[in-house]
């Protein structure tokens, strides 16, 4: 009898053994040397953002699970948000503190909206219920307290990495009126391995009408393994098809983690492109 956990476990084994295999595939630097390298895009100003680290949103059996708050140096009104969600499985919590969401906190924070890095429980193969529950409740932190944070809980956005792809389909399939625009970078857009649980996967949420859907930006290394580039084209395809608002951007020789990994024209075009979309369709 396959069940729900079953599924979950399989489909968590496959993600992890998947993106440790595009690291060795790829000949990846380590993971120790990976955590430290920032974004190879910079603009002015990401120094002079304002840092609330450590901060809190919920905590499970006595744990508290963390947030880290990037705004610009000065807003006079309330800011849109950015949620920057990571992938996995990783071995422990901190993910937020990686020099990806750092740089990517600052340049948000510059560009004159507020970064929101977290950590989710994305820790192991049978967790990925678990993390799209922790993003729920981070989400739904982020707009209640949104007055404290100087956000504006009507223009959000999602922005997800890697194994982090199957946690933005709740928002996909329920598209609530805050969420203007939803990013996936080198992601796992559909599940894969002994079983579908169409609830983690990206391309069931869009259903046959994505029509009101927001607008989605994808990002495609061209290095990267197989399975990850098939599920971007087919969620493309079903997007095309539900008529979603898609924008492919493909970085033909960018590895996995091209925009930490891979400095350029393409890393740095892309970025700029999501960027700005992130600034129109948040109006920041």
């Amino acid at each position: 009898m396959i069940t729900r956990r079953s599924v979950s476990i399989s489909l968590g084994a496959a993600l992890g053994a998947l993106v440790a295999r595009a690291g060795r595939a790829q000949s990846q630097p380590s993971v120790e040397e990976i955590i430290r390298r920032p974004v190879v895009y910079s603009v002015p100003g990401m120094a002079d953002a304002r840092v609330r680290d450590g901060l809190v949103y919920k905590t499970v059996e006595g744990s508290p699970l963390h947030y880290d708050w990037y705004a610009p140096a000065a807003a006079p009104r309330a800011s849109p948000a950015v949620i920057l969600i990571h992938g996995g499985p990783i071995p422990s919590l901190g993910a937020r503190r990686s020099g990806v969401f750092v740089s990517y906190g600052r340049i948000l924070a510059a560009l004159g909206m507020i970064g929101i890095a977290f950590d989710h429980r994305l820790l192991a193969s049978d967790r990925l219920h678990d993390s799209a529950a922790d993003v729920a409740d981070l989400v739904r932190h982020v707009r209640d307290q949104a007055g404290t944070l100087g956000i504006d809980a009507s223009r959000l956005a999602l922005w997800a990495f890697s194994g982090g792809g199957p946690l933005l389909a709740a928002a996909l399939r329920e598209r609530p009126s805050w969420l203007k625009l939803v990013v996936a970078y080198y992601a796992v857009m559909e599940p894969f391995g002994g079983g579908q649980d169409e609830s983690l996967s990206a391309v069931a949420a869009l259903g046959r009408d994505a029509s009101n859907a927001p607008p989605i930006v994808l990002a495609r290394a061209g290095r990267d393994t197989p399975e990850i580039n098939s599920s971007i084209d087919r969620f493309v395809a079903a997007a095309n098809s539900a008529g979603a608002t898609v924008d492919l951007l493909t970085h033909p020789t960018g590895r996995h983690g091209f925009d930490i990994l891979d400095p350029g024209d393409r890393s740095s075009e892309i970025i700029q492109r999501t960027l700005d979309a992130l600034r129109h369709s948040l109006q920041a």
